[in-house]
C-alpha cells in the first residue's frame, strides 16, 4: 500500500534526527505488533512512542508540532486547531480535505520524495492563539439555528 510506504518513509526520516519524538497511534492491538515486529529499530531510544491506552487526541494534536497522518478525522482535527498536518491518505479524498488543502490547511503528500521536501519538521509555538474568526460554514449554522428558533419560538427573539 502506498500509505504505508509513505508512513514508513516518514518514521524512517525521523528515526535519523536528534530531538524528535514521534507518537503512533494504530488502528488496533493487531496493526501495532505488525509495526513493532516488522521495525524494533524505530523503538530504540525510545524515539517512538505507542500509548499504552487510548489517549486524547485532540489534547495530543494542540500538544503536537505537526500531525502526519492518514486517518480522516485526526487530519481535519489537527486543521481546525491550526495545527500543520500532512496527509499521507492514498485513497479517494473527501470534499472537506480537498477544502482544507485548496485553503493551505492540510499537505497532501503523494510520494516518498514529498515526505522529505513537503513535509516541515519545525515547532510550532504552543501559545500561538487559535484563530476563532467565523468561518461561512459556522455562519450559515448558526443563522439556519436561529430561523429554526424563530419559527418553532418567536417569543424568544
Amino acid at each position: 500500500m502506498e500509505g504505508e510506504t509513505l508512513f514508513k518513509a516518514f518514521i524512517n526520516r525521523v528515526c535519523d534526527l536528534e530531538g524528535v519524538k514521534v507518537v503512533v497511534l494504530p488502528r488496533n492491538k493487531r496493526q501495532e505488533a505488525q509495526i513493532r515486529s516488522a521495525n524494533p529499530g524505530w523503538f530504540r531510544d525510545s524515539k517512538i512512542i505507542i500509548p499504552p491506552t487510548v489517549v486524547d487526541g485532540l489534547n495530543l494534536l494542540w500538544h503536537s508540532d505537526l500531525a502526519v497522518s492518514g486517518g480522516g478525522t485526526m487530519n481535519r482535527e489537527a486543521a481546525a486547531l491550526g495545527v500543520p498536518v500532512y496527509s499521507i491518505f492514498r485513497g479517494r479524498m473527501g470534499a472537506v480535505d480537498i477544502r482544507l488543502q485548496k485553503e493551505g490547511r492540510l499537505v497532501l503528500i503523494e510520494n516518498a520524495g514529498q515526505v522529505r521536501d513537503k513535509i516541515l519538521l519545525q515547532r510550532r509555538p504552543k501559545g500561538a492563539s487559535f484563530d476563532s474568526k467565523p468561518r461561512p460554514a459556522l455562519t450559515q449554522i448558526i443563522g439556519h439555528l436561529q430561523q429554526i428558533i424563530e419559527t418553532h419560538h418567536p417569543s424568544r427573539r
